[in-house]
């Protein structure tokens, strides 16, 4: 797919547009992510997490596609590991378990499908020996999982990084310690609104530069797509694509 959208930006179009979800977009962000040729996004898929967090239409393609020509191709922040970009929320420890268990399953669709993925991971799960590195400064953490959001929210809503906008200079971490099982369901329920930072057990901190690394085999997942196991470096680079928003 990134050859065939590569192919596309070629002859320096006015916009790449693609339909589809988190996935689609990840694919696009790698071929426009510091290049002049700006991104429209018409919404078509399970998560669509990119598109709502810039607040693109998401059930009505008709009036995401006026958006594109008729709104403004604003310019956004995008994170990158080794080569590749990532436009929303990183997720390493139980959320990119959760994550894989989810692009495993076929039914249902939209956000029950990682309800149900949050619930089979839980049974199994113990916590995880991370270490975390914001700017230079280190945090040991003995949790469940760590998110790194250029955008607020994974999963079909789920507002993990609910402060992160993509357009600060900055990316913000959500970091959770070890919780029992019950508890993290509770936590859960506040994740779509985003209420979950006021518990006792999440930290939240920012950066432009991260580094994670753990002692258990951990593969991260950024906009819902596999990415390396740990150990990875996470940076932020400002303004690095232009995407058509209301």
């Amino acid at each position: 797919m990134t050859a065939v959208l590569a192919a596309a930006i070629a002859d320096q179009p006015d916009v790449l547009v693609v339909c589809g979800g988190d996935g689609m977009v990840h694919a696009a962000l790698q071929v426009v992510a510091e290049k002049s040729v700006p991104l429209g996004v018409v919404p078509a898929g399970t998560g669509n997490d990119f598109a709502r967090s810039l607040g693109i239409p998401l059930h009505d393609p008709a009036a995401a596609s006026r958006l594109i020509r008729t709104g403004t191709a604003r310019p956004l922040d995008l994170a990158r590991v080794g080569q590749t970009w990532f436009g929303s929320v990183l997720a390493c420890g139980f959320d990119s378990r959760v994550n894989a268990r989810t692009n495993r399953m076929r039914w249902p669709r939209g956000r029950s499908r990682y309800t149900l993925a949050t619930f089979a991971e839980l049974a199994g799960f113990r916590p995880l020996d991370f270490v975390v590195e914001v700017d230079g400064v280190s945090h040991d953490l003995t949790g469940m999982f760590v998110a790194v959001g250029n955008t607020a929210s994974y999963g079909g809503g789920m507002r993990i990084c609910p402060d992160a906008v993509p357009d600060d200079g900055h990316l913000d971490l959500t970091l959770v310690s070890a919780v029992p099982r019950l508890e993290m369901l509770r936590m859960f329920s506040a994740v779509y609104k985003g209420t979950h930072v006021h518990h006792p057990a999440v930290r939240t901190l920012r950066g432009q530069t991260i580094r994670i690394s753990s002692t258990t085999d951990i593969v991260a997942y950024a906009d819902g797509e596999p990415l390396n196991a740990l150990p990875l470096t996470i940076t932020l680079h400002p303004a690095a694509a232009q995407v058509f928003t209301p």
